[in-house]
C-alpha cells in the first residue's frame, strides 16, 4: 500500500525528541527517511538503554521510538568529505530536519541558504529552544525550559512548588506541529515549485498549548496559583482515592454536573447551591465538591467506582502505571501499540503507532530504528561513491 509521502525523501539531522519524531511521523506516512548520525553514536541513542551492558551497538527505549521506519548512516559533516557526501545528500532530498541552533546548521552547511543553493526547492524544518528575533534566541534548551517559562509548571502541582510534566509534551508537541508544517511545505511546493524553511521552537509551543490561560491573566489580572490534580475551571474535576486504586473524574458542563449530582444521591443539596451554579462557580468552590466526590470514591472498589460512573455517562479512567498500560484490555484491543523487534533486546518493544488514523492511507511502522551506521554503505552507494572512497571514509572516521 502506497503511503501519502511516497517518493519523499526527508534527512533526519535531529537528536532527542523534537527533530526525530517530526521525522518519524514523515516516515510512517511512507516518506523514506535518512537519519544522519555521529560516527561515534549520537547522545539520544543511549537514553534509557535497553541493550545489555557492553554491546556492540546500544540503543534505548527513546531511541526506539523517535527512529521508527528510518535508514541510518554515520557521518561526520565538519570534515570535508563529510560535507562532500552532505552535499550530494540534500541533492537526493526533499526535506532537511534538524533541531540544532542556527550556529551549528550554518557551520554543517545545513542552514537554508547553503542548502537552498544546492537544491532551490528544498524545505528545511529546523527546531530551537526559543526561535528568533528575541534576546533568547541564541540559547539551548530542551522541554522542560517550556514547560516551565510557559506558565504551565507553575500552575502544575501544589502551591509554592512548581511541578514539571514527566511526559515530554513540548517537545512531542514541537515535534506534532513540524510535521504539520512540514506537509503543508510539501503541499505547497506542489502547487507552485517553492521550497521554504518550516522554523519551530520549544517555547512558542508551549505558549500555544498554554494560551488560553494567558489569555484569562492578561484580561483578568486572576493570579491563579496550583491546585494539585484539581481543576479550577470546573468540578468536581480531580483524582480520587477508592478502596484499592485511584481514578479520575472530570466533570464540566451542566448536564454533567446534573448526573454527578443525581449519583451522589443528594442532588438539591448541590443543584440548589449557588457555589456551584456554573462551571466558574464549581472550579472557585471546587475542594467541597472534591471533599464529596474522595468521601464516594473511598466507600467503593476502583472497579465499583468505575461502573457506576459509566452507568451514570461520567468522564473517568483509572490511574495506570506503567505495567498497567501495557496490559490493558482496550489499548491491546485498540492497537496503539506495535511490537517491533530490535536486535540484541529482551522482546519486542511496544512501540506507539501513528497517533492518527486514515482511512485509505494509514501510517504504518514497517521498519526497526536502525543500528549504528547500520545503511551506511547502501546510501553511499547511491551517491555514486565508490567502495574505495567509502572505505576511505571509514579510515578518516569520516563516516
Amino acid at each position: 500500500m502506497a503511503g501519502i509521502l511516497d517518493g519523499i525523501r526527508v534527512l533526519d539531522f535531529g537528536r532527542y525528541i523534537a527533530g526525530p519524531y517530526c521525522a518519524a511521523l514523515l516516515g510512517d506516512l511512507g516518506a523514506e527517511v535518512v537519519r544522519v548520525e555521529k560516527v561515534r553514536g549520537s547522545e539520544d541513542r543511549f537514553v534509557m538503554p535497553m541493550t545489555p551492558p557492553g554491546s556492540d551497538n546500544v540503543a534505548g527505549a527513546q531511541y526506539m521510538q523517535m527512529n521508527r521506519n528510518k535508514l541510518g548512516i554515520t557521518l561526520n559533516p565538519m570534515k570535508e568529505d563529510g560535507r562532500e557526501i552532505v552535499r550530494r545528500l540534500v541533492r537526493t532530498a526533499d526535506v532537511v530536519i534538524a533541531n540544532l541552533p542556527p550556529a551549528t546548521l550554518e557551520a554543517m552547511g545545513l542552514d537554508y541558504p547553503s542548502l537552498c543553493a544546492l537544491k532551490p526547492d528544498i524545505i528545511l524544518t529546523s527546531v530551537t529552544a526559543f526561535g528568533k528575533g528575541g534576546p533568547y534566541s541564541e540559547r539551548v534548551g530542551f522541554d522542560g525550559i517550556g514547560q516551565v517559562m510557559s506558565g504551565a509548571a507553575y500552575l502544575t502541582g501544589e502551591p509554592g512548588k512548581p511541578t514539571k510534566a514527566y511526559t515530554p509534551w513540548v517537545d512531542f508537541g514541537t515535534a506534532s506541529l513540524c510535521a504539520f508544517g512540514t506537509v503543508a511545505a510539501l503541499f505547497n511546493r506542489q502547487k507552485t515549485g517553492q521550497g521554504q524553511h518550516v522554523e519551530g521552537a520549544l517555547l512558542s509551543t508551549a505558549l500555544s498549548f498554554f494560551n488560553f490561560n494567558l489569555i484569562e491573566q492578561s484580561l483578568t489580572n486572576i493570579n491563579r496559583e496550583a491546585t494539585g490534580n484539581r481543576s479550577q475551571t470546573s468540578g468536581p474535576a480531580d483524582i480520587f482515592q477508592a478502596k484499592d486504586g485511584w481514578l479520575i473524574v472530570w466533570i464540566v458542563g451542566q448536564p454533567l454536573f446534573e448526573r454527578w449530582a443525581q449519583l451522589m444521591g443528594d442532588a438539591d443539596t448541590w443543584l440548589n447551591d449557588p457555589r456551584f451554579k456554573d462551571d466558574e462557580a464549581r472550579g472557585n468552590n471546587g475542594a467541597a465538591l472534591s471533599d464529596r466526590m474522595s468521601a464516594w470514591c473511598a466507600e467503593r472498589s476502583l472497579e465499583q467506582c468505575l461502573a457506576e460512573l459509566e452507568e451514570a455517562r461520567i468522564p473517568a479512567g483509572p490511574v495506570l502505571n506503567p505495567a498497567q498500560v501495557l496490559m490493558d484490555p482496550h489499548i491491546q484491543a485498540a492497537g496503539f501499540m506495535q511490537n517491533v523487534d530490535y536486535p540484541n533486546v529482551p522482546g519486542p518493544a511496544p512501540v506507539a503507532r501513528t497517533p492518527v488514523s486514515f482511512s485509505e492511507t494509514p501510517g504504518r511502522i514497517t521498519r526497526r530504528a536502525p543500528l549504528l551506521g547500520e545503511h551506511t554503505d547502501h546510501i553511499l552507494k547511491q551517491l555514486d561513491f565508490s567502495e574505495g572512497e567509502i572505505a576511505g571514509f571509514r579510515e578518516k572516521r569520516v563516516v
